[in-house]
């Protein structure tokens, strides 16, 4: 069941893209960062935004456009790490002549009361050993690639511009040497800072040295307060840190991925652009973190979904939304990017918009419900909260039964799929609660008993005494991982015959390994290839609760070995390869790793 024979492009000259890759942040934007130094995907001025640096989309035609490099001659191996309890990625660089040390951040602290979080990247390049030679390569492109923009130059700084973005590099460094991509021998530190085309308060030595210490303190800060399990806690602090980076804070919201358009599977032409807030992964990020302790998000993340919930005004909620609340996400091919590996199309906005997944709702208040319970967060949800959120429980009581795109967003088919109706139960049963929490006796006794009728239906149409198994929708045959959600959510005992029988026939019929496909039956690509990573931490969890804990304790060691060398994970994983595929890194599997750790650790009173 090892991963660590997981097939890599990395090497001696290698340029095929793979997603061996850091991601740096700072709740703005994102960027990632590959081995060898050379920043690869970055969007600017935010996540949905125009992808200056693009590499990791040029296939094999233009690989060395739309990075930001820092080569060493005579380059032959490297490492890479994060500093630790932060999101600063060091990644030193072994060549002929010497060796170099980079170190990459995006600033994040506090600042006069207030967050400081610009969209910009510092780059510190320190020679570590004998006589390094470099070439800096800036090669922005903007519009998705359509071209490089204009430069401009002054004494420390050269300028990229177009009609839509203007970015500034401020450096210590000779700028004709950056300008004109000049080998030369790095005989002391030099810092680049690239970001708003605004003039730095201080000289970029000053700058970058000041804005280390303080991002690193900011990090180590917010790390220092999680309540990690006892075991793996090296990796639920990179997951947690990782969720971090992709809020979006300004409005609350939560990217699914920070990329677009790496396939599922190679060819597969699943190719998607995540960089949105989907209302369902937000959930899972939220309740992950708010599980160690980190309920800042989930206030920001509140905000974010009251104001999506007030939009509604009782109606329709669609299941993604762009960070700003934009709701038109209209998908578009980029022809200016040949793909990942060449594998296009490379989509930007996304189709689900479009979307009835009724799942939605159940989603919107199981997000919401610990704000009414919760006595640490600054802004409680109230009566006024609840009744908005009622609106919400109507629609899903009204839809429990009727057919959906379904969670995995399908294209060309509508079923009545049981991970829906499960969320709509949800809906109802989470508002009992809360009804009951602020007294609403009569409030509490409707949406009891709405939430029974649902539960019913779901046991009597979701089970198949042919399958002996839960499916994927009501009166239907074909297995889907989605219901192992049963037991997560409060919905079955986990030692109910029926759920524990549904679990063995998944594992039987999508299990391969430690990995699990999502759904057995063809979609509108075909059937699936490779494994959801996602579906693996719910059948672990699912495993965990019925008492099989050594068994998911195994599993998740092998799923653990699965990530890349820096702790991340994408979407999906091939199970044949072990190699990683879909947008990266996801907050679902990052989730994964942090509910799945919890559940497994032992607890710390076996210290004692």
């Amino acid at each position: 069941m090892a991963c660590r024979d997981r097939r890599t492009a990395f090497g001696k000259g290698a340029l095929m893209a793979s997603l061996n890759l850091g991601m740096i942040g700072n709740c703005s934007f994102a960027a990632l960062v590959d081995r060898s130094a050379r920043i690869v995907w970055c969007c600017l001025p935010r996540f949905d935004g125009d992808a200056v640096f693009n590499a990791l989309l040029r296939g094999s035609e233009t690989p060395e456009e739309g990075v930001f490099a820092i080569d060493l001659d005579g380059f032959a191996s490297s490492q890479q790490s994060y500093v630790g309890n932060t999101a600063i990625l060091k990644t030193v660089l072994h060549g002929r002549d010497g060796s170099i040390e980079v170190v990459d951040f995006a600033p994040r602290f506090s600042w006069r009361d207030r967050p400081f979080r610009p969209r910009m990247i510092v780059r510190r390049v320190t020679p570590i050993g004998g006589s390094p030679r470099i070439r800096v390569r800036v090669r922005p492109n903007f519009n998705y690639g359509a071209g490089r923009p204009k430069t401009t130059r002054g004494s420390n700084h050269i300028r990229y511009v177009d009609d839509e973005l203007a970015l500034r590099l401020t450096t210590d460094a000779a700028v004709d040497y950056v300008l004109n991509e000049t080998l030369f021998n790095l005989t002391e530190p030099l810092n680049f800072v690239i970001g708003p085309d605004e003039t730095l308060a201080e000289g970029a030595r000053e700058t970058a040295r000041v804005y280390e210490e303080r991002t690193a303190d900011y990090w180590r800060g917010w790390s220092r307060r999680l309540a990690l399990p006892l075991e793996w806690q090296d990796a639920v602090n990179r997951a947690a840190i990782t969720l971090k980076m992709c809020a979006y804070e300004e409005t609350g919201a939560i990217i699914a991925a920070a990329t677009t358009s790496i396939p599922e599977a190679p060819g597969s032409g699943r190719n998607w652009d995540y960089r949105y807030c989907w209302v369902r992964d937000a959930f899972f990020v939220v309740r992950a973190l708010n599980s160690l302790g980190a309920v800042r998000t989930m206030e920001n993340y509140f905000g974010w979904m009251m104001d999506v919930v007030a939009n509604a005004d009782g109606g329709h909620i669609q299941p993604v939304f762009g960070i700003d609340l934009r709701t038109e996400l209209t998908e578009e091919h980029i022809v200016n990017l040949p793909g990942y590996r060449g594998m296009g199309p490379v989509r930007v906005g996304n189709q689900a918009h479009e979307h009835l997944q009724h799942d939605v709702y159940g989603n919107v208040i199981l997000g919401a419900a610990q704000a009414f319970f919760d006595t640490r967060i600054a802004r409680r949800a109230g009566l006024t909260d609840f009744h908005r959120l009622e609106q919400a429980g109507e629609q899903a009581y009204r839809l429990h039964d009727q057919p959906d795109a379904g969670m995995w967003e399908l294209r060309t088919r509508a079923r009545v799929h049981t991970s829906s109706s499960l969320m709509c139960w949800a809906a109802c049963d989470r508002l009992a609660k809360i009804a009951l929490h602020l007294g609403q006796a009569d409030k509490a006794k409707l949406w009891r008993a709405r939430a029974e009728e649902i539960r019913e239906t779901i046991l009597t149409r979701a089970w198949s005494p042919q399958r002996e198994a839960f499916v994927e929708s009501f009166e239907g045959e074909a297995l889907d991982a989605s219901v192992l959600l049963m037991a997560e959510i409060g919905f079955i005992d986990p030692a109910d015959p029926r759920f524990v029988s549904t679990v063995d026939r998944i594992s039987e019929s999508l299990g391969n390994g430690a990995h699990v496909l999502r759904y057995e039956a063809p979609d509108d690509f075909g059937v699936p290839e490779t494994a959801f990573n996602i579906c693996a931490f719910w059948r672990l969890d699912a495993l965990a609760r019925m008492g099989r804990k050594e068994e998911a304790r195994e599993v998740f060691e092998t799923l653990l070995s699965c990530r890349n060398h820096l702790g991340l994970m994408s979407e999906d994983t091939d199970p044949a390869t072990n190699e990683l595929w879909g947008n990266f890194p996801q907050t679902y599997s990052m989730v994964g790793i942090i509910n799945s750790a919890i559940r497994l650790s032992k607890p710390w009173e076996s210290l004692v």
